[in-house]
């Protein structure tokens, strides 16, 4: 049996975070105004699961990167145009919402369908590769039922570093609470790695990378099928913007006791 991997990283499009965001109502509920115009990035969390992969794909060989976006094909395709230079792929693209207003139950279902439609990926070699939380839809929680079901038990929900030891076992460093780190050893493959921010870098623009990622993108594209993930059964009563306050005040040698108190008082109020 080969020695690689088979990685399939979950990753879709958020909104620039340097956009400003306004919430609206429409008529399939709430959503962003002028949604499909903003510029979109890589999710941050998603983006560190995909460079480790890239990495680990290198390291291992006779691996292979797969990548499994949910989104709106004609911002999924602006999407790609940047990070298909970035490292290896090949694209699983489904046509949905990539908003925060759907239901991670949903989301889950339709990504595990994926993942299990991907032809050649052999269970035995499978590390399932994501965010442990998403800039737009912030569950926390997707990609734990997507390894759920896929029969996938060895789950790691706040990795910041994978080793593969020697023996092919899996040593993970995994957060938990108190600003501490739980040391794992996984016997191998099948896993599902939620990553927290990993250890790599954003990778260098490379155009043959984007070049050969460019020849199956746009056929993948091509192929979306349609994923609704509306949240059935789900009603927002409001939705806005967390509102920015500010009281300053300069005061010279006030006790620390009292300090306190007027952020207790204030925090309070």
């Amino acid at each position: 049996m080969s020695s690689g991997f088979h990685l399939v990283v979950c990753g879709s499009l958020v909104p620039d975070p340097l956009q400003t965001l306004e919430p609206v109502t429409g008529p399939a509920g709430p959503a962003l105004k002028n949604e499909m115009m903003l510029p979109s990035v890589l999710d941050p969390w998603a983006g560190h699961a995909l460079y480790e992969a890239a990495h680990l794909a290198e390291s291992a060989p006779d691996s292979k990167v797969w990548l499994v976006s949910l989104g709106p094909k004609a911002r999924l395709q602006q999407l790609m145009m940047s990070i298909a230079q970035k490292v290896p792929f090949e694209l699983v693209a489904l046509d949905g919402s990539a908003g925060g207003f759907t239901d991670p139950t949903e989301v889950a279902a339709v990504l595990a369908n994926a993942v299990q439609g991907i032809a050649g990926l052999e269970r035995d070699r499978l590390l399932l590769f994501g965010g442990c939380a998403s800039a737009s839809r912030d569950a926390g929680a997707t990609m734990q039922m997507v390894g759920e079901r896929l029969g996938i038990t060895e789950q790691f929900l706040a990795v910041d570093e994978l080793t593969v030891e020697c023996d092919g076992s899996l040593k993970v460093l995994e957060r938990i609470e108190g600003a501490q780190y739980q040391i794992s050893v996984c016997a191998g493959p099948p896993a599902v790695l939620a990553w927290a921010t990993g250890n790599l870098p954003e990778p260098p623009n490379n155009p043959q990378v984007g070049m050969v990622n460019m020849r199956s993108v746009m056929p993948a594209l091509q192929r979306a099928q349609p994923a609704p993930v509306a949240a059935e059964g789900v009603k927002f009563l409001d939705v806005t913007v967390p509102r920015q306050q500010r009281d300053t005040r300069i005061v010279r040698d006030m006790p620390v006791d009292e300090i306190a108190r007027e952020l207790v008082d204030w925090i309070r109020g």
